[in-house]
């Protein structure tokens, strides 16, 4: 029988912790880690024995149906199916580890250490690694009936009772409190160089909508890039930066990974060579109080770093959909930026922000659209025309007289990207006619030159313009390269522009 889904949202809470709770929580992280390496070895020693049975190099040579059962077959024989790892994983009931982990969290382990090889069999991911002391931060429950549980604001499992700590007054976490629980799961974190532990209720139903972000109606257009995004509304565009908030700390974080690279040669001399490369074979390190101090402000750096950039990414997931209810964004191989623009992928994430506003407008009704490439938005023109751009060119220039920032233009054209139903499946086809003629009234409006803005800037503005009730304002944003650029219903006030303004 197929597994049925139902709409989850996750509530975290911070948990106190009184007496010997901590102590008594950091064994039970480490008892999990015991059972999760003991079921990911074997595993990978059932998975080993199936690849080199003749049957799956058979297997390998069949198509469609045929090799899907045959896959099935050598699961089930090989003993590398779920359940099956299960009653491996149902020893340890029975062993000291029972004493600290009940049978429901070990399955739970065992079903987690299952998929990381169940990716890797199947080449979604790279060969699933062993914990290291510390390194499993986090375990949950398979129901809230039994195991770890959710009672009377407290998390209870088996003798401890661990008490949360919930806002008075937060319609968030009271609207989560109100929904069924599905199960539970505590997690740990470090903080600043010290471990806090937190409570995540998953809980089923919609998350909690906050008055003032109501979806708006209308189609917005979207061409990703490693880091800016090209956005482009039915009045307004612009060029926005994932990244530009996160300068400072990423200036913070290479000083601080300079300095932690000199104390590591100075007290280990040994280890390097003359030319400075470090070198090969058995090597043991000095670590010295003072790097341990660095090393750990630099981890809570790229912590908050990550936060930060996660609140970015939600501040304007959250505008877009407060601009329109239709979003149709072209697609990019991530995976293919990362190869070639690894540090801005670093900075920005465009993949995860991509996911996150897939996520929020299906469970704010809203339509995310993926465009296919073959449409070539970036190197057409209204007037019919194709060209092939270098990368280098980032503004479209067409002899028909359209100037106009590329990525935004691409996203402009985006919006009138119409999917045809099939008998192979919809496809997609640009409608020219009608974005020719909605453009010769917005052309002014639309950024010609590549100046993108911060994400807080377009955020401001959205929220400027939805307090007026209307997006067709006069607000003029600055770019992050400086100047002043044509955005979201501006005239243009470049330099040739500046004496009219």
């Amino acid at each position: 029988m197929s597994r049925t889904t139902t709409p989850t949202f996750i509530c975290e809470l911070p948990l106190v912790l009184v007496g010997d709770d901590e102590r008594r929580l950091r064994i039970r992280l480490d008892c999990a880690r015991q059972i999760y390496n003991a079921v990911l070895g074997e595993s990978l020693k059932r998975l080993s024995l199936l690849r080199q049975s003749r049957a799956f190099r058979a297997a390998r040579r069949l198509h469609g149906k045929e090799r899907q059962q045959a896959l099935r077959d050598l699961d089930a024989q090989f003993r590398l199916r779920e359940y099956d790892l299960h009653g491996y994983a149902a020893r340890f009931s029975r062993s000291w580890l029972g004493e600290h982990l009940d049978a429901n969290t070990i399955q739970t382990i065992a079903s987690r250490a299952w998929n990381a090889v169940r990716q890797y069999q199947f080449g979604a991911r790279g060969r699933p690694r062993f914990k290291g002391k510390g390194q499993f931060h986090s375990v949950e429950g398979k129901s809230n009936r039994q195991g770890i549980r959710w009672r009377d604001g407290a998390v209870v499992w088996g003798a401890l009772t661990l008490r949360a700590r919930i806002g008075a007054d937060d319609p968030v976490i009271a609207h989560a409190l109100a929904c069924p629980i599905k199960y539970v799961r505590i997690v740990r974190r470090s903080l600043n160089g010290h471990q806090r532990f937190f409570v995540q209720l998953v809980c089923a139903g919609r998350p909690y909508q906050k008055p003032h972000s109501v979806v708006g109606d209308g189609v917005i257009g979207i061409d990703p890039g490693p880091r800016t995004f090209g956005i482009a509304g039915a009045t307004w565009g612009a060029q926005v930066d994932l990244a530009t908030p996160l300068k400072q700390s990423r200036k913070q974080q290479r000083l601080l990974q300079r300095r932690i690279d000199r104390q590591q040669r100075a007290n280990n001399p040994e280890n390097f060579l003359p030319d400075g490369r470090v070198r090969p074979g058995k090597k043991t390190w000095r670590i010295s109080r003072n790097q341990r101090d660095n090393e750990r402000r630099l981890a809570e750096a790229k912590r908050k770093e990550a936060a930060h950039r996660k609140s970015l990414h939600g501040q304007l997931v959250g505008t877009l959909l407060r601009l329109g209810n239709d979003i149709r964004i072209e697609r990019n191989s991530y995976k293919s930026f990362q190869r070639t623009f690894g540090r801005a992928v670093g900075q920005a994430a465009p993949a995860t922000f991509v996911a996150t506003l897939s996520r929020k407008a299906e469970s704010a009704g809203a339509s995310v659209s993926v465009i296919p490439t073959s449409l070539r938005l970036s190197q057409t023109c209204l007037c019919g025309s194709v060209a092939r751009k270098r990368l280098s060119e980032r503004v479209h220039r067409c002899d028909c007289g359209i100037t106009v920032q590329r990525d935004v233009f691409s996203a402009y054209l985006a919006r009138f990207s119409i999917a045809v139903e099939g008998s192979n499946g919809p496809s997609w086809r640009l409608d020219a006619a009608n974005a020719q003629v909605a453009f010769a009234g917005v052309e002014s409006r639309f950024p010609a030159a590549s100046s993108p803005i911060g994400v807080q800037t377009f955020v401001a503005w959205a929220r400027e313009q939805s307090a007026s009730g209307a997006l067709t304002g006069s607000a003029r944003l600055s770019p992050v390269g400086g100047g002043l650029e044509r955005i979201a219903g501006a005239a243009g006030t470049m330099a040739p522009n500046r004496k009219s303004k």
